[in-house]
């Protein structure tokens, strides 16, 4: 799912945390960021409030997750 505008960052690493698979996100680059790894966590964030904020895409290995990061984009709506 395409994502923009994450200005709650601590909330959606908070869902990124209770995630049980893999979380992913992916630029139009090519860049691809591990939301499980807590370094890359660090990059990810410089691109969700960079340049590339409008450019990311997530992905979710569980269907848990993902309905997880459903929840938290229907109690904010101007994060897609």
């Amino acid at each position: 799912m395409k994502i923009k505008n994450i200005k709650d960052v601590e909330t959606f690493l908070k869902v990124v945390d209770e995630c049980n698979g893999n979380v992913t996100l992916t630029s139009v680059y090519g860049d691809k960021f591990n939301l499980k790894s807590k370094l890359t966590q660090y990059v990810a964030v410089s691109a969700l409030i960079g340049n590339h904020g409008e450019d990311l895409e997530l992905w979710c290995t569980s269907k848990e997750d993902e309905m997880k990061f459903l929840q938290m984009f229907k109690e904010n709506p101007e994060m897609v």
